[in-house]
């Protein structure tokens, strides 16, 4: 993987704050012409700095307006144990990021539902029903004050 320059770093930045920039958009930008801002975006998803392209939704308007933080205890620890975990919360839809942790719990889960009812239904038919949970302790987002995706880029 090639050392990132200034003008890469640049770049990242403005495809964080819009993806569907155009490279003659950030070509202009930068005082580059269009063909080596497509040879260093190209580069950039190669080297797999640029994993994906992706929209940011609203999810109160999409009727998932409680977020949940879900702290999860496993009895077991041994590695499989582990990875089975990690294999079955993958194919939970409600639970959009998931983070295996150091302190008191193993993993922290963000959880999306639309209300108390839905997220009840999900630990009682969903995550309860996971092999070698020991505990779950809810947080519940009372508001939300700062949450973004860029990845802080320092130039």
């Amino acid at each position: 993987m090639a050392a990132l320059d200034n003008t890469d770093l640049r770049i990242l930045q403005l495809l964080q704050e819009d993806a569907l920039m155009t490279n003659k958009e950030i070509a202009a930008k930068l005082n580059l012409t269009t063909t080596p801002v497509h040879e260093r975006i190209k580069r950039l998803e190669n080297d797999g700095i640029i994993e994906k392209y992706t929209a940011i939704l609203n999810k109160s308007k999409l009727g998932k307006s409680l977020v949940v933080l879900v702290d999860v205890t496993l009895k077991e620890h041994a590695a499989e144990f582990l990875a089975q975990f990690e294999r079955d919360v993958l194919l939970l839809p409600e639970v959009v990021e998931c983070y295996c942790i150091s302190g008191g719990a193993d993993f922290l889960l963000k959880v999306l539902v639309k209300d108390m009812d839905e997220y009840r239904h999900f630990i009682l038919h969903k995550l309860a029903t996971l092999a070698n949970i020991g505990n779950a302790q809810s947080r519940f987002v009372v508001n939300e004050i700062k949450s973004q995706t860029p990845v802080p880029i320092n130039i």
